[in-house]
C-alpha cells in the first residue's frame, strides 16, 4: 500500500477505502462469495436449521503470546457455532480501526486471520471498515458473525443438562487468561504461558458422531469454567458438582495463579469447552474426544445433581466441599 498508516480517508466509502479493500482485505480473504463483492454473501445451506452468532473483540495487548486479536476473532467466533452443533459455513469481519494504526500491524492481524479462517475451512466471506478519529478507539476493534447449519436429531441447549449427567471439560484451563494478562503486565515467567484459542468444530462433529444425544456445550471464555457451569446450572435448574482433583490445569498455569493470587476458575479460555452428556455415553466420548489434537487433555470434572438446583460446588483437594459462585466483578477487562 502506498500509506504506512491508516488515515480518515481509508473510512470514507472512497478511492482511498476501496485500495484499502482491495489491496489488503480482498487478497487475503479471497474467495468465491467474497468475490461477488456485494452487501451480502449468499448461500444455499439445503437446510431449515441454521446457527448464527456475533461477536466483538477488543482484547488488549493487539498480540499476546501464541496470538493476536485476529485469529481470536476468527476462533471465537467459530466455536460459538460449534458448541451448538453447528457446522460453521461462513463467518463476516467488520474492522474498527484508529487511524494512526500502522498498516504493518493491520496486515500482520489480517495475515493471522486468513491462516486460522483457512486452517478451519471456514471462510470469510462478507466484511465492512470503518476508520474512527485518534483516541475514538484503542487501535483496533473486530466484530465477527458466523453462520452454520445444524443436522437433524441435533438438540444442544444449556437448558438440557439432567440430574446423573456428567461434565466433560475438553482441555486445560486458564491459559488465555494467564497469556493476554502475562503479556498486558510485562510479567515473564520461566516457561511462557500461550493462549490455547484454537477452533474446536471439528472436535464437536468427533463427539456428535459418537452420541448425538450430547445435552449441553458451552465454551467457557470470559468468566471462565466456574461462571460458565453456573449459567447451566441456572438455565436448566439442576446443581453441578465438580472435582478439584480432575481439573485440567497445567504447572505454568497453577504457578503463575499462585503468585498472582487468582483462581484459574475464572480466567478466560479460548480452546477448550465444557460438555454435560449421559453418563452412559461418557466413556466413548472421552475416548473420541482425546483422538483429537483439541480434545487431547480432556477430563470428567464432574456431575449434574437434582437437589441443588442453580448451585456449584467443588469436592476440594484437602476432602471438603466449597460453593463456586459465578465471577463477581471483573479480574481483567477486555481479554477478547
Amino acid at each position: 500500500m502506498r500509506h504506512t498508516h491508516i488515515l480518515l480517508a481509508h473510512g470514507s466509502g472512497g478511492s482511498m477505502m476501496h485500495d484499502l479493500i482491495r489491496e489488503l482485505f480482498l487478497p487475503a480473504f479471497d474467495n468465491p462469495l467474497l468475490q461477488q463483492s456485494n452487501d451480502q454473501a449468499v448461500f444455499d445451506p439445503q437446510t431449515k436449521r441454521l446457527a448464527f452468532t456475533t461477536d466483538s473483540y477488543v482484547v488488549q495487548p493487539l498480540f499476546f503470546p501464541g496470538g493476536c486479536i485476529g485469529d481470536l476473532a476468527v476462533h471465537g467466533t467459530i466455536n460459538d457455532l460449534a458448541v451448538g452443533g453447528a457446522v460453521p459455513i461462513g463467518l463476516s469481519a467488520g474492522f474498527i480501526i484508529e487511524e494512526g494504526l500502522e498498516v504493518e500491524i493491520l496486515q500482520r492481524i489480517v495475515d493471522a486471520m486468513k491462516l486460522a479462517a483457512d486452517n478451519a475451512g471456514v471462510p470469510i466471506v462478507t466484511g465492512d471498515t470503518k476508520v474512527v478519529e485518534r483516541g475514538a478507539c484503542d487501535k483496533l476493534f473486530i466484530n465477527t458473525s458466523g453462520i452454520g447449519v445444524i443436522a437433524d436429531g441435533v438438540n444442544i441447549d444449556g437448558a438440557n443438562a439432567r440430574d446423573g449427567d456428567v461434565v466433560l471439560l475438553s482441555g486445560c484451563i486458564g491459559e488465555h487468561g494467564v497469556a493476554v494478562m502475562s503479556e498486558r503486565k510485562g510479567i515473564r515467567f520461566s516457561t511462557p504461558v500461550v493462549t490455547d484459542s484454537k477452533a474446536l468444530h471439528r472436535l464437536v462433529q468427533r463427539m456428535l458422531d459418537v452420541c448425538s444425544d450430547i445435552h449441553v456445550m458451552r465454551d467457557p471464555t470470559r468468566g471462565g469454567v466456574a461462571s460458565t457451569l453456573n449459567e447451566i446450572a441456572s438455565q436448566s435448574g439442576v446443581g453441578i458438582e465438580i472435582d478439584e482433583a480432575s481439573l485440567p490445569i497445567t504447572p505454568e498455569v497453577q504457578g503463575a495463579c499462585d503468585l498472582l493470587g487468582l483462581d484459574p476458575l475464572y480466567l478466560a479460555n479460548e480452546g477448550a469447552l465444557i460438555a454435560i452428556v449421559p453418563a452412559v455415553h461418557s466413556d466413548a466420548l472421552l475416548a473420541a474426544m482425546r483422538e483429537t489434537p483439541e480434545g487431547v487433555n480432556a477430563r470428567m470434572i464432574g456431575t449434574v445433581l437434582s437437589d441443588t438446583p442453580g448451585l456449584v460446588r467443588m469436592r476440594t483437594g484437602i476432602g471438603g466441599t466449597r460453593i463456586v459462585n459465578m465471577l463477581s466483578g471483573e479480574i481483567l477487562p477486555r481479554i477478547c
